[in-house]
């Protein structure tokens, strides 16, 4: 059987179909796997890192600025869509795959689109509560539209194609225990871990909101903190942490990367994690049963960061603080107070379990698996 992946953009798109394709893999050694990416973004990076072959099309967004400029983008963009779609139906002929499975980003609409007209079985996952624009453009064509809660429902006409399956994380996040992974990083065993990740493109306000929240708990420094600060925003935060004298923060247990690559035991060693709410980082959390400080991007579509956000407060998993109430004492102070109630962390840490969808990954294989035998290349 041969699978072809195609997602991009961040992260939260990429680790998904990651996931997909390891549990793919393992149920098949002899399966072909090829991911399709958008030339100039971080699948590029992380896809082989994972030890999948990628190919790259030229594909940019759709902007939504209402002036000349936003105009001229649009134009490109649509340009661009005729050109990957026809690249993708050329990578699509060479490689002859069963299934098609999109997990977010603007470059899996040529590439669905593509396959949909090659008669080619398709798949698109929507991990956010709120489909983005892309999901909708393919949820008229699409064979099987995957969806991380079961609130998304509402959001789709083809009711019959919409299934809840959650969303996949990577096998790695089953497979270090906490104690593995903090004897592994190094960590101080007298002090709690907290990670903070803001998206893996960074954050360049909550960077400085970290930069004067680690001057005050070097002050005081009662836990470890492991910091990813993003690709655009690490030099500018050095930068930052130097002008306040903030010196050998490392030293004193305050590390920050430029991005955490080694997230699956990282995020096993945290007591806490600080971050946005991302549905890919969300059920991370939740596979782990990590406690949060949830803090939305108010710069998202259709505020749905906000939405996945709300549905873990509701629940007692997490605490939800928007970004325009943020400050370093704050943020020092709500860390501080959970980390002083462990039975309260506990019970979060239950929450968030009992949210998460274990076995969302193998749902998804499953549905994959069931689709390649509808597939034109087996007969």
């Amino acid at each position: 059987m041969r699978y072809l992946f195609t997602c991009g953009g961040t992260a939260g798109h990429i680790n998904p179909a990651v996931g997909v394709a390891q549990r793919l893999r393992e149920l098949d050694p002899d399966c072909g796997i090829l991911f399709v990416g958008a030339k100039g973004h971080m699948e590029s990076e992380l896809v082989p890192r994972e030890g999948f072959d990628i190919e790259l099309v030229e594909i940019t967004n759709i902007s939504r600025e209402l002036n000349l400029e936003g105009l001229k983008h649009n134009i490109n963009t649509a340009k661009n869509v005729i050109s990957s779609t026809g690249e993708a139906k050329r990578i699509i002929s060479r490689f002859k795959p069963d299934v098609v499975i999109g997990t977010g980003g603007y470059v899996c609409y040529p590439v669905l689109k593509a396959a949909h007209g090659m008669k080619i079985p398709t798949v698109v996952h929507e991990s956010n509560a709120v489909p983005g624009l892309t999901t909708k453009m393919l949820s008229g064509t699409a064979d099987r539209i995957l969806v991380g809660f079961e609130e998304s429902r509402q959001y789709y006409r083809h009711a019959d194609r919409v299934i809840v399956t959650g969303t996949p994380v990577r096998e790695e996040f089953r497979t270090v225990s906490k104690a593995q992974a903090r004897a592994k990083l190094g960590i101080d065993p007298d002090k709690p871990l907290i990670v903070s990740v803001w998206g893996s493109l960074g954050a360049a306000f909550m960077n400085k909101t970290m930069v004067g929240f680690i001057e005050k708990a070097l002050g005081n420094p009662f836990f470890s903190l492991i910091h990813s600060a993003g690709k655009s925003g690490y030099k500018t935060m050095i930068s930052d942490m130097d002008k306040k004298n903030i010196i050998n923060a490392k030293a004193r247990g305050m590390e920050v990367r430029e991005y955490i690559y080694d997230m699956p035991l990282v995020m096993a060693a945290a007591d806490l994690v600080i971050c946005r709410s991302g549905a890919s980082t969300l059920s991370e959390l939740c596979v782990l049963g990590k406690p949060a400080i949830l803090v939305p991007s108010p710069n998202v579509t259709n505020n749905h960061q906000e939405k996945n956000a709300r549905v873990l407060e509701k629940a007692g998993a997490a605490v939800l603080i928007p970004e325009n109430e943020i400050t370093p004492d704050k943020l020092l102070g709500s860390v501080s107070l959970l980390l002083s109630r462990p039975d309260t962390l506990d019970a979060m840490s239950a929450q968030m379990r009992g949210i998460g969808v274990s076995d969302a990954t193998e749902r998804i294989a499953d549905i994959v698996l069931d689709l390649s035998k509808k597939s034109p290349q087996r007969h």
